[in-house]
């Protein structure tokens, strides 16, 4: 049964209801009962009493459409039939519904504030219409029909919050799966940036060494070959080195736990003797035997030497680069700075590797500044908070 209403139209449940209460109702009149007060005889003033509870069930045909009208209609109906002094029988079956979908199905506490003020208007009336019953036994059909509207009152009540408990509870949950659904997005999402700028900073590390000392094995193939074979050496350690962190990037893709770990500083000789080779002459200050870093604080560091370094020999060539590492108790503070050359550096520090370390920095909440030196060539600063000693990942 609950399977058919559920596939039914709402309309097509309603018009059985209504069918349903108006047979019981019409049906009962014919069904006289114990202790019920002498009444009018139902046969009189023309049949009435059949046309108004035939009249009060089909209301309900348009119980949800029109709620407040349906329950006005059928408490009207009701103080007419009981003025008329008409048996109770079952004849307020119709009210009881009307009152229970007003407040179950309406909107807001206006309802409930209709049906509040029709059911002490109702009772009112009703009272005063069974002034003179008789038996005095038969009073309390006035108290039960008083009693079941607050009852169909009450139910409805009960069902309208429960309805907007239960709306409320798959808001939040709603609300919730939206909101991992977004975290997740943003996991992704952050997860890209940071397989990206691993991308960035490998290859265009790798390809600029390559590049260089690809034009320079060009230029001395056939004057001096034994230099000539060093620096295709350096080329194939570079795209081997290339090649080997390209797998490990890609193993957080492919979910491979045997990745090596990320680079940090104590890779910082290796890429100072591959910046040496491409050109620069650089001069480090770094005590290696501070106290361990952070592992996402000390590979940022190696990324931002890195990415500066490819700046340099992109965009000045040979010159003197200074590498400054000075591991305080509160941040790790990066310098790098160039010397500059004879053509001009075509960058404000807003360049894809520049934005990439700054974004490095923000994660880890610091800061990151790139710019020209007054004294000439470019110097990039970051600075990396660490925290508190015991407490480093």
């Amino acid at each position: 049964m609950r399977a058919w209403i559920a596939r039914r139209p709402a309309w097509v449940v309603d018009l059985v209801l209504a069918v349903f209460v108006t047979a019981v109702q019409v049906q009962s009149l014919g069904i006289p009962l114990g202790a019920e007060p002498v009444s009018r005889p139902v046969t009189d003033l023309g049949g009435s009493a059949y046309a108004l509870l035939a009249a009060s069930g089909a209301a309900l045909v348009l119980r949800r459409r029109l709620p407040v009208t349906v329950f006005l209609l059928t408490g009207a109906l009701s103080l007419v039939y009981f003025a008329l002094d008409f048996p109770d029988r079952l004849s307020c079956l119709a009210l009881f519904v009307a009152t229970y979908t007003l407040t179950a199905h309406g909107d807001g506490r206006r309802p409930v504030q209709i049906a509040t003020l029709g059911t002490v208007v109702l009772a009112l009336g009703w009272l005063i219409a069974a002034a003179d019953v008789r038996p005095d036994a038969a009073i309390g059909w006035v108290f039960f029909r008083i009693g079941a509207t607050v009852v169909s009152l009450t139910l409805g009540t009960s069902m309208r919050s429960r309805r907007i408990i239960a709306a409320d509870a798959q808001l939040r949950a709603d609300l919730a799966e939206r909101h991992r659904e977004e975290e997740a997005r943003a996991r992704v999402d952050a997860e890209r940036l940071r397989i990206a700028r691993e991308v960035h900073d490998t290859v265009a590390h790798a390809i600029t060494i390559i590049n260089v000392q690809s034009g320079v094995t060009a230029h001395i193939l056939d004057k001096r070959p034994e230099q000539a074979r060093e620096t295709l050496r350096i080329i194939e350690e570079t795209s081997s080195r290339a090649l080997r962190e390209m797998r490990t990037i890609l193993g957080v893709l492919t979910g491979d736990d045997r990745r090596e770990p990320a680079p940090g500083l104590d890779r910082l000789d290796g890429l100072v003797a591959v910046a040496r080779d491409a050109g620069l002459d650089v001069v480090v200050d770094h005590d290696p035997a501070r106290a361990s870093l952070p592992s996402a604080v000390d590979s940022a560091a190696f990324r931002i030497v890195q990415e500066s370094m490819t700046n340099v020999i992109r965009h000045v060539g040979p010159t003197t680069v200074r590498v400054h590492v000075d591991q305080g108790d509160e941040e790790l503070r990066v310098r790098v700075t160039d010397a500059g050359a004879g053509a001009v550096r075509h960058t404000d520090g807003t360049g894809r590797g520049i934005i990439g370390m700054r974004e490095r920095c923000a994660l880890l909440g610091g800061e990151l500044s790139a710019g020209p030196r007054p004294q000439g060539g470019f110097e990039v600063l970051a600075r990396l908070p660490l925290p508190p000693v015991g407490v480093h990942s």
